[in-house]
C-alpha cells in the first residue's frame, strides 16, 4: 500500500503519462503566445505553402503547435488527453512521441499536396480568380494539432476497436473502429466537396493514414507493444 501511495503522491498531472503531459503544456504555452502576439506566432510559425514567402523551414514542426482561436485548442487538447493517454500507456514514451510527430508530418504532406494539386490548377487558368486564388493559397497558413491528433485517434481505435465511443451532438455511441471510419469518410467527403472552408480536411486525412500504416508496421514486426520510457 505504501509504494502505490508514493507512485500517485504527485496529484493528477503525474498520473498522466509524460509525453501526452508534455505535447498538451507545450500547445497550451504556443497559444498563450499566440494571444499575446498573433501576427508575429501565425505568421513565424504556422505552415505556409513552400512557394510562399512566408515559408519558413521549421514550420513543418511548429505549426503542430499552433491553433486559431480557444475552441481550436480546447477540442485538440481535450482529443489528445483522452486517447493519448491511453496509446501513450500502451506503446510507450518513446514511440508514442515518434508517432505523434510523424502522423503530423503525414498530414502535413498531405495538405501540401493537395494544395499542390490547387496550385497548379491555379496556374493552368489565366483568369483574375486563379490569380486571387494563388495569393490566397500562398497567404494562408495551415495550424493546429489535429493531424497528429487523428493519428493518435485511429491508433486508439486499432488498440481498442470494440471500445465504446459517443458522440456529445448527436448523442450517438458506437465501436471506436466504426466511429474513426465515419470521421474519415466525412473528411474525405468535405474536403473533396470544399465543404467547411478553413477547415484542413486533408491534413486530418494524412494523420490518419500515417497512424494506420505505423500501427500496422510495428504490429507486423512484433514491436508494437515494447514499452519504453523518457
Amino acid at each position: 500500500m505504501s509504494y502505490y501511495y508514493q507512485e500517485n503522491s504527485g496529484g493528477f498531472l503525474s498520473r498522466i503519462p509524460t509525453a501526452t503531459k508534455n505535447l498538451i503544456l507545450v500547445n497550451v504555452l504556443v497559444f498563450v503566445a499566440t494571444i499575446i502576439n498573433e501576427n508575429y506566432m501565425i505568421g513565424t510559425f504556422g505552415l505556409f505553402y513552400p512557394t510562399s514567402p512566408y515559408f519558413r523551414w521549421w514550420q513543418v514542426v511548429t505549426h503542430m503547435f499552433m491553433h486559431g482561436g480557444f475552441w481550436h485548442i480546447l477540442f485538440n487538447m481535450y482529443t489528445l488527453f483522452i486517447f493519448g493517454v491511453v496509446v501513450e500507456r500502451i506503446i510507450g514514451t518513446k514511440k508514442f512521441l515518434l508517432f505523434y510527430f510523424v502522423c503530423g508530418f503525414g498530414a502535413a504532406a498531405l495538405q501540401m499536396g493537395t494544395q499542390y494539386i490547387e496550385m497548379q490548377a491555379f496556374l493552368n487558368s489565366a483568369s483574375e480568380a486563379a490569380l486571387k486564388g494563388i495569393a490566397v493559397l500562398k497567404s494562408t497558413p495551415t495550424v493546429g494539432a489535429s493531424g497528429a491528433i487523428y493519428g493518435v485517434l485511429i491508433g486508439y481505435a486499432m488498440l481498442f476497436p470494440q471500445s465504446k465511443m459517443t458522440l456529445i451532438f448527436p448523442p450517438v455511441t458506437l465501436s471506436a473502429k466504426w466511429m474513426v471510419i465515419i470521421f474519415a469518410a466525412i473528411e474525405l467527403f468535405t474536403g473533396v466537396a470544399g465543404f467547411a472552408d478553413g477547415v484542413a480536411h486533408f491534413a486530418h486525412l494524412g494523420g490518419m493514414l500515417i497512424g494506420w500504416l505505423m500501427i500496422k508496421w510495428w504490429r507486423k514486426r512484433g514491436v508494437l507493444f515494447e514499452r519504453d520510457s523518457l
